[in-house]
């Protein structure tokens, strides 16, 4: 095979399939769904739990609930919606239930989540403090017997005081000679 065979046989077979090259990312592929951020819905679904565990939400309930019963009880009968078994009620209830479960168990997963990660960085911050903790004992044993082989001003006074102490033993031993017999000595010392 000629060269120039060889060169339009290797063009058709690129042209053919495609090159893959691993420092390129790959095209973005065509989804069915639609995107969506999971944090965003998460913390969408916090807020509503946390709005459906305050008090403020009970008693927003109850006047609804109440309205509701009241308005289909007394209100004439073309304006009525919901009948005395209030199925259309329980209907409310029940979908309201329904959602409120499963996002509420998905915020406390989310919590579980941030209390994993809150307790292993506090476990690696008690790490670091046993670890700093064991450090500074050993610094301060180090001192400790380096300070045994230093003299401190309490040893050193103790120290001048047993001086003292001698040098007064020994005044009272050999009283000091009268000056007299000082300058005697010496005269007897040059001859």
């Amino acid at each position: 095979m000629a060269p120039a065979e060889r060169e339009r046989d290797s063009r058709a077979e690129t042209a053919r399939a495609p090159r893959f090259r691993l420092d390129q990312p790959l095209p973005p592929r065509r989804k069915l769904l639609p995107d969506y951020d999971p944090e965003a819905f998460g913390r969408m679904s916090e807020r509503i739990a946390r709005f459906l565990g305050t008090g403020r939400f009970i008693v927003w309930m109850t006047v609804i609930i109440i309205l509701w019963v009241v308005w289909n009880i007394a209100a004439p009968g073309y304006l009525r919606f919901d009948q005395y078994p209030f199925i259309f009620l329980t209907l409310a209830l029940s979908l309201q239930a329904s959602y409120a479960a499963p996002l509420i168990l998905l915020a406390q997963n989310r919590q579980d989540d941030r209390d994993k990660v809150n307790l292993e960085q506090d476990r690696k911050q008690n790490e670091r403090s046993i670890a700093d903790t064991e450090y500074l004992s050993r610094e301060v044993a180090a001192l400790r017997i380096g300070l045994g082989e230093v003299a401190t001003r309490d040893w050193i006074r103790s120290e001048l005081q047993d001086l003292l102490k001698e040098l007064e033993d020994q005044r009272v031993s050999f009283p000091p000679r009268p000056a007299r017999d000082l300058a005697r000595g010496r005269d007897a010392d040059d001859r």
